[in-house]
């Protein structure tokens, strides 16, 4: 017994087949032999029944595999031998008075050869349309000073370290005109 895509085939033969094409061409000699040699799918093939309570069900049984065939479905077959990533390349179903309640049956599988990339694809992040996300937009980091009575560039320049013509730049004032009150940006 062994069970394709996990359907349940009372299986009487199993085999496969390893091949690799080798080049028919002179090679070089110091060159590597494993340079003319290149592996082939394995193929397997299964002989035996589909069985079911009745015709019909084994018919349905059928069905749903010449549905996987057509679809191209990579499936995997265990029984004796075992085929991991495999399409079903034929079915040959034989119907005779010796089974009453399904058919013989003669499926060809063959390996898919699953070839990891080397690509990684990199991460995005999902931009929202409309308002504009809080963690976007720039984190201030500006640092105000009201002004009292007496306060000077040069005072703010002690107090804070921030250079005096930098001050003046920021905050448009002249030196002995800062109006009492207002706002000085200092850092």
């Amino acid at each position: 017994m062994g069970k394709l895509a996990g359907y349940t085939i009372a299986n009487m033969q199993e085999s496969f087949t390893n091949t690799v094409n080798v080049t028919s061409y002179p090679t070089e000699k110091g060159l590597p032999i494993t340079d003319s040699v290149q592996r082939q799918p394995k193929t397997f093939t299964i002989t035996g029944k589909i069985l079911g309570k009745t015709d019909v069900e084994a018919m349905n049984i059928y069905n749903a595999l010449e549905k996987l065939q057509n679809a191209g479905t990579v499936v995997t077959y265990v029984g004796r031998t075992t085929a991991k990533n495999v399409v079903i390349t034929s079915m040959q179903p034989t119907f005779d008075s010796t089974i009453g309640n399904g058919m013989g049956i003669t499926i060809e599988l063959q390996e898919i050869r699953i070839a990891k990339s080397p690509y990684v694809k990199k991460k995005t992040t999902k931009k929202k349309s409309g308002k504009k996300s809080k963690s976007n937009t720039k984190k201030t980091t500006k640092v105000y000073h009201k002004v009292k009575k007496g306060d000077t560039y040069w005072g703010l320049w002690k107090k804070y370290g921030t250079p005096i013509a930098t001050l003046r730049k920021w905050n448009k004032y002249p030196d002995r005109r800062i109006p009492i009150g207002v706002k000085l940006r200092v850092k």
